[in-house]
């Protein structure tokens, strides 16, 4: 699986933690793509990261959180993005760029993989509509951050829910039967859709 790049420079010991989560999302995405989500069991995700059982729930309450967690990272480096973004973009472009700028270090392959393995998995599917609440709050603070006005809070909140709209009609497209445009193409398309729909006269 691709390394997903961060902004900062965290110290020695979060290094460290970041680089385990990373070895035990790998090895599980590895292992799911393998056998099935069902059929990996959270002992042969440690053998495979090189750790033990222990240190696995140091880190994950399961294993489904394996697949979330990849969700909640590929969030926190959008928000980042977002809050340096270019003096010239507006919020909307502001988060479309972040988006596909951080969907874009995962080969296009290993982001249907995920996708699909997330579709198999009833109760992965259930926490990953849940998770789209906090994707927003964080797409929210990023364009605080970068935009802090109080006067605009209520547009920040605005820009985050269309924006969140489009990722989900882009992720949701992706594993639709004849569709073959990879994550990227489709936010692209449905970021289009959504700033000409925001610009159109009325």
């Amino acid at each position: 699986m691709a390394e997903i790049v961060a902004d900062s420079t965290p110290g020695l010991r979060e290094r460290k933690k970041q680089e385990t989560l990373r070895r035990i999302t790998d090895a599980g995405i590895c292992l799911f793509i393998e056998q099935g989500i069902d059929a990996t069991t959270v002992d042969e995700i440690a053998a495979k990261a090189g750790i033990s059982r222990r240190t696995f729930f140091l880190y994950l309450k399961s294993k489904d959180d394996i697949l979330l967690s990849l969700q909640s990272r590929m969030g926190d480096l959008i928000a980042e993005r977002i809050r340096h973004a270019d003096d010239t973009a507006s919020p909307i472009d502001a988060v479309r760029a972040a988006v596909i700028d951080v969907c874009a270090q995962v080969p296009a392959d290993d982001l249907a993989a995920i996708d699909q393995l997330m579709r198999t998995s009833a109760a992965v599917q259930a926490r990953k509509q849940v998770t789209y609440v906090e994707q927003e709050r964080r797409l929210v603070d990023g364009l605080r951050a970068r935009w802090p006005s109080p006067e605009r809070e209520m547009a920040h909140r605005l820009v985050a829910m269309l924006a969140m709209g489009a990722i989900r009609l882009s992720t949701e497209a992706l594993g639709r039967e004849g569709e073959r445009r990879s994550l990227v193409e489709l936010l692209h398309a449905n970021f289009d859709v959504l700033k000409a729909e925001v610009t159109a006269p009325t």
